[in-house]
């Protein structure tokens, strides 16, 4: 399953495989593959299977490392088949290793599926923290601002307290005046 995963591509906005990789995991070479899906048009529409464009097909190449194409590599742009057609794939492919193989692409499909989802609502309760963590914050820094103004007038009121206002009385005698 972890391997099926790690060949699983967002392109388009849609979760992908390569043909080479499908190829690959149902043990046939990657044009009989192709040939197999030509053969069946009907059953690949738009999407469920698209090829790439050549900035898509150079992005990937510089993920996974693919040979040059004057050096042995694809001389054709590769083939992504969506969820569906890769559920359709079983169908052009009458084997037991590929029907076997579907089953285990499309669990990890649906894994995925699962694992995204999960991390929208985690993301969805973060923002929430963050919203009420900004208003806890704003009140924060009212109440220690309203305490710090509590603390200097505390300060100033024991500072008149230890040094008092009083006028200290004259000492000596004071005459009346007739």
């Amino acid at each position: 399953m972890e391997l099926i995963g790690q060949r699983i591509y967002v392109i388009r906005s849609q979760k992908i495989m390569l043909d080479s990789d499908l190829a690959e995991l149902y043990r046939v070479e990657t044009k009989a593959l192709n040939r197999a899906v030509k053969r069946n048009p009907a059953r690949f529409p738009a999407d469920f299977m698209f090829r790439l464009t050549d900035d898509e097909a150079g992005s990937l190449r510089c993920q996974f490392g693919t040979s040059n194409e004057n050096r042995g590599g694809r001389r054709y742009l590769p083939y992504a088949f969506t969820e569906h057609g890769v559920a359709m794939l079983s169908s052009v492919l009458n084997s037991e290793r590929a029907v076997q193989m579907n089953i285990l692409i499309v669990r990890a499909f649906v894994k995925l599926r699962e694992v995204l989802a999960t991390h929208r609502e985690l993301a969805r309760k973060m923002q929430r923290m963050e919203h009420t963590q900004k208003d806890h914050a704003e009140v924060l820094s009212i109440m220690v601002k309203d305490i710090q103004d509590l603390e200097k007038k505390v300060m100033k009121g024991f500072r008149n307290l230890r040094t008092p206002n009083r006028r200290k009385p004259r000492i000596g005698f004071i005459a009346a005046e007739r």
